[in-house]
């Protein structure tokens, strides 16, 4: 079940919320550490996490689910977000460099045609980074967040839907080792949990991320191999055409 725009708003609106953005943004920064020049799309609701990006890459788009409902983003300027059926998307093959999908995977009930749609939409050498909540950490156990919603992925699970859809997994990285807990005091020593976490517990972060790439496939086309084949002709016919051949010298 997709989890509401209205909801997902309000709780990135919210302390909780505005600590889990940093964290999450710092991480997809530091893997995707320059988009300049490229098209990059959002989907899901991926908008918190787009900001930093509008200054730098040639263009910033975002699609939201139809089952989640819109929202008008960027809050100043011309809106650049749509409402779109994930498994057709509107978007030209091959017309963006990356796609960021967040809150997506872990509600989609149609994950091989939409994962399709992404490839479809994907340019050669594109790049997807898919960020989900991880099933082994504290922040898919309870609901009072968005990650708790859904369908969590270990790191495993996540890496072997992508392979199972052409795509190839290049880098993972998890984030929010800190727990949901509201207190401020709790949020300010946020990036040092996320140290320690990454370092010691890996496998404990509240979400996955995994960056993968286009696989393309070279369809080799195999030619029929042409035998010469020697057929005996049988020997009434062969006397008859020795025969005819005579009889015109």
């Amino acid at each position: 079940m997709t989890s509401d725009v209205v909801d997902l708003h309000a709780f990135y609106a919210s302390g909780l919320g505005q600590m889990a953005r940093r964290v999450l943004r710092r991480r997809v920064r530091q893997m995707w550490p320059n988009l300049r020049g490229e098209t990059v799309l959002g989907l899901g609701y991926a908008t918190p996490f787009l900001g930093p990006f509008r200054d730098e890459a040639q263009r910033v788009i975002a699609l939201m689910p139809a089952s989640q409902g819109v929202m008008h983003w960027p809050p100043e300027g011309a809106n650049a977000v749509a409402l779109a059926d994930d498994t057709d998307l509107p978007l030209p093959d091959q017309s963006v460099d990356r796609v960021l999908l967040v809150h997506a995977l872990e509600h989609s009930e149609h994950l091989r045609p939409m994962l399709r749609e992404i490839w479809r939409v994907l340019a050669g050498g594109g790049r997807l980074l898919a960020v989900v909540p991880n099933r082994r950490g504290i922040w898919a156990r309870l609901d009072r967040t968005p990650f708790g919603h859904g369908h969590p992925y270990s790191a495993f699970q996540l890496s072997r839907l992508l392979k199972d859809n052409l795509f190839v997994p290049l880098q993972t990285s998890g984030a929010l080792f800190i727990p949901p807990i509201r207190s401020r005091m709790l949020w300010s020593s946020a990036q040092a949990f996320e140290n320690v976490g990454a370092h010691w517990f890996p496998t404990f972060a509240g979400a996955v991320l995994i960056e993968a790439g286009k696989q393309i496939y070279a369809a080799s086309v195999e030619r029929p191999v042409r035998r010469r084949v020697l057929v005996p002709l049988p020997e009434p016919a062969a006397r008859g055409a020795a025969r005819s051949f005579k009889e015109r010298e």
